[in-house]
């Protein structure tokens, strides 16, 4: 029971107290329902009175937008106008040069009508002026007999004398410039030089004699049944000649060296008086190493007279062998000394390097001791030869253009050349066998008559002039200068001579009649 008063007290007192909450709560809603509604009619006065300054703000904006435009229109209104103005007086200008141009297109059109009337024009002229040239053409050769290409060869024909003539007339000239100071002064230099170098020359044969002490003695170099001398020319190479001359026998050999190895062989054995094959083997042999330092001291000697230094010893005693080489007779190691001391001199004389130029002068003919080993010209193989040993290019050069085979690369070359000319030249220092004289008269006549207009020839002086008689009707005065000066350079392209070869044109007109 009391638990159901208990329960029943607890509910009155659960509904008083929600009551009391709602209560409570409602009277909540109602303050909060009435803030509400205040604040609504808050927020309608606000709006109003912002729809109200909105508008005025909008008005008062439009009013500043139109003010703004009106200014922006005036302003691009102005410059259209300045435009506008700007394109209508550039109008103006154009249709000015439009109508300039029309005016010149106009001139230009009357010009090239005016042109090419002109040019119809001088068509017809030219038709005419070749119309006439025909007629003078065929006039001229009615008058001369002559047709267009004869009248033509006639003047080239013409033509060509004139200019043989003027090129006569300036060859005679120039020479005549460049003669007078040309031959002094070389006749100066030359004759200083020889004057200064001049050596005595023995022109050399290629036999030797050996004396014997009496005639018994050509029988023992015979030995029995010609043993001793088939021995003596087998080790040498030499001919032994044992003829009717009293107390002397005949060495002949065209080598120098082998020639006088078995002239002191002989002499050793003759002195001896024990002649047989041993004793003959052992006396060529001591020959030969007796030869062989007399080329050394040669080749020395040479190298000193002439002063120059650091030569190689291999080409010392390869210079020594031209002791016993001849050219024409005149011994070749003595040439080559005077050559040095030709080119030396005439180095000094017109301010050349003279130790170059004596080097170079005694190098020149070292090619003649090995030419007989080497297949070539002495020049070349000689400048191959003295490449080996480092000589200088200058040497070398002059060494190989002494005899034409190169060109000329310097001043000391040249002078080389010519000394050798001088040393080759002069009287009695070579001594040419009569195959090679005529040999070379024989050329010299060939080379003339191979000219045309040439009637003979006639080498003379020993080869060192040659005379020319041409056809008179075919060969001119200003011809016949031309010609000679075109024979020398023949020469001098095809032959090897030593010194100068003069050339003389003689040209003869005869007029033959008889009285009858």
């Amino acid at each position: 029971m009391a638990s159901v008063l208990a329960a029943g007290l607890g509910g009155v007192i659960g509904y008083l107290l929600r009551k009391k909450v709602v209560d409570a709560k409602l009277g909540e809603l109602e303050e909060i329902e009435k803030e509400i509604n205040s604040a609504k009619d808050k927020a309608k006065i606000i709006i109003e009175d912002s729809k109200k300054e909105a508008g005025t703000i909008k008005k008062e904006a439009i009013i500043k937008a139109k003010d703004e435009s009106y200014k922006i229109k005036e302003e691009a209104e102005k410059e259209i106008k300045l435009a506008n103005g700007e394109l209508q007086i550039k109008e103006r200008r154009l249709i000015k040069k439009e109508e300039q141009l029309d005016n010149k297109i106009a001139k230009i059109e009357e010009k090239e009508e005016n042109i090419e009337k002109k040019k119809l024009t001088l068509i017809k002229k030219e038709e005419e002026i070749e119309s006439l040239k025909v007629k003078e053409e065929e006039e001229l050769e009615r008058i001369s007999g002559l047709t267009k290409d004869e009248a033509k060869d006639i003047l080239l024909s013409e033509l060509q004398n004139e200019l043989d003539h003027e090129s006569a007339l300036a060859i005679k000239e120039y020479e005549k410039k460049i003669e007078f100071e040309k031959e002094k002064l070389s006749k100066k230099i030359l004759s200083t030089a020889i004057g200064k170098a001049a050596s005595d020359y023995v022109v050399e044969t290629t036999v030797s004699v050996v004396q014997l002490p009496n005639d018994e003695m050509k029988g023992r170099i015979i030995g029995r049944e010609g043993r001793n001398i088939r021995t003596i020319e087998a080790l040498t190479g030499v001919d032994v000649i044992i003829d009717d001359t009293p107390e002397a026998v005949v060495l002949s050999s065209f080598d120098s060296v082998r020639r006088e190895i078995a002239k002191i062989a002989m002499e050793k054995l003759v002195a001896d008086g024990r002649i047989h094959p041993a004793k003959i083997e052992e006396s060529i042999e001591k020959a030969k190493e007796e030869v062989g330092l007399a080329i050394i001291e040669a080749g020395e000697q040479a190298v000193l007279e002439l002063g120059i230094h650091s030569v190689h010893p291999e080409v010392i005693k390869v210079l020594g062998r031209l002791r016993y080489r001849t050219s024409y007779g005149q011994n070749v190691l003595v040439h080559s000394i005077e050559v040095g001391h030709l080119a030396g001199t005439l180095a000094s004389e017109i301010g050349a390097d003279v130790e170059l130029a004596k080097r170079a002068g005694l190098l020149h003919d070292i090619g003649k001791a090995l030419d007989h080993d080497i297949e070539g010209s002495h020049a070349l193989i000689g400048k191959d030869f003295l490449r080996k040993f480092k000589e200088k290019p200058q040497i070398l050069n002059a060494v190989a253009a002494h005899h034409g085979e190169e060109e000329f690369e310097s001043v000391e070359a040249v002078l080389v050349q010519a000394a050798d000319a001088v040393s080759a030249s002069r009287p009695g220092a070579r001594r040419e066998t009569l195959e090679t004289y005529l040999k070379r008269l024989e050329g010299l006549e060939k080379i003339a008559n191979s000219f045309e207009g040439v009637e003979t020839t006639f080498a003379i002086q020993a080869g060192r002039e040659i005379r020319i008689i041409v056809k008179p009707d075919e060969i001119n005065d200003d011809r016949a200068i031309k010609l000679s000066r075109d024979v020398a350079k023949k020469i001098e392209e095809n032959m090897q001579y030593p010194g100068q070869i003069k050339v003389m044109i003689v040209r003869e007109t005869r007029s033959i009649e008889y009285a009858k």
